[in-house]
């Protein structure tokens, strides 16, 4: 192993918290999904415990592996990071309908005494059908995802460990509520949202696009942080950026536009189902 790899993983160690949580959140899912599939067995096959899984495995690769110290010393890596928190996390949480598995996975006092007033409060329930609105998760998503990437901002939370944990809280919580619309969780209401959606995901594209356009044909380093801390790979912060950008260009549209043509094919079938 080369050097500069060995320097990461030698100053790398498993983050406890972390790693506990995604252990803990793992049982209790697990535990919950066994428990509902006894009786809604067609609601929760197999591949919806796999897909939430995943999404815990992938939660831990991004910020709890050796790519979070390669994501502080390559802003390539670093877009790497992000698109695993934003664009292949929270689908393949929401996948496995995560809110009543998680809630059964949990011992029954818990549920009964702290819990129970919060699922019923009124209020809790009004604020989160509003943030699943799609304008409001498409807006909550975007200005997240632009507002973090403003120079300033970005190399603010590279400098500061916890401000750059709580970005990725905020890239995690506001792709969630991003996808929410798309996937609608059960028990959501299951009546598909429509042709709107397309330009839900077009759009989000564009921004996407604009960003990563910005970042690949810009004839400077954006980020600060890359100039004044020169990586250990011998790479240039220029063609480290261009990389980066490629990358969130090329996967980031894909991610939007891949769920675009699936959408597309299942509303022109429900239409000719309708007409028929």
């Amino acid at each position: 192993m080369p050097p500069e790899y060995r320097a990461i993983f030698d100053d790398w160690s498993p983050p406890i918290f972390l790693t506990t949580a995604i252990l803990l959140t793992a049982i209790l899912y697990t535990r919950g999904w066994f428990a509902i599939r006894k009786t809604r067995p067609t609601l929760f096959p197999a591949w919806r415990l796999g897909a939430f899984l995943l999404g815990l495995a992938i939660i831990w690769l991004a910020i709890g592996s050796p790519l979070d110290g390669f994501a502080d010393a390559l802003l390539s890596a670093h877009m790497v990071e992000h698109l695993l928190l934003m664009s292949f996390v929270p689908p393949l949480l929401l996948l496995g309908y995560p809110a009543v598995p998680l809630l059964r996975g949990l011992p029954r006092v818990l549920v009964r005494t702290p819990l129970r007033p919060l699922l019923r409060s009124r209020l809790l329930r009004a604020l989160g059908h509003f943030l699943i609105r799609p304008w409001v998760a498409w807006l909550a998503m975007n200005l997240i995802f632009l507002g973090w990437h403003v120079p300033s901002a970005y190399d603010f939370a590279l400098e500061h460990e916890h401000w750059h944990e709580f970005e990725h809280i905020c890239f995690l919580g506001s792709s969630i509520l991003f996808w929410w619309p798309l996937i609608r969780p059960w028990p959501t209401n299951a009546r598909y949202p429509g042709w709107y959606m397309l330009p839900y995901l077009v759009a989000a594209d564009i921004v996407n696009t604009a960003l990563s356009a910005f970042l690949a044909f810009c004839d400077r380093p954006i980020y600060s942080y890359y100039v004044e801390q020169p990586n250990p790979f011998h790479i240039s912060p220029q063609a480290d950026q261009v990389t980066g950008a490629v990358i969130m260009w090329v996967v980031g549209s894909m991610v939007f536009l891949i769920p675009a043509v699936f959408v597309t094919v299942k509303l022109l079938q429900q239409e000719t189902r309708s007409r028929a």
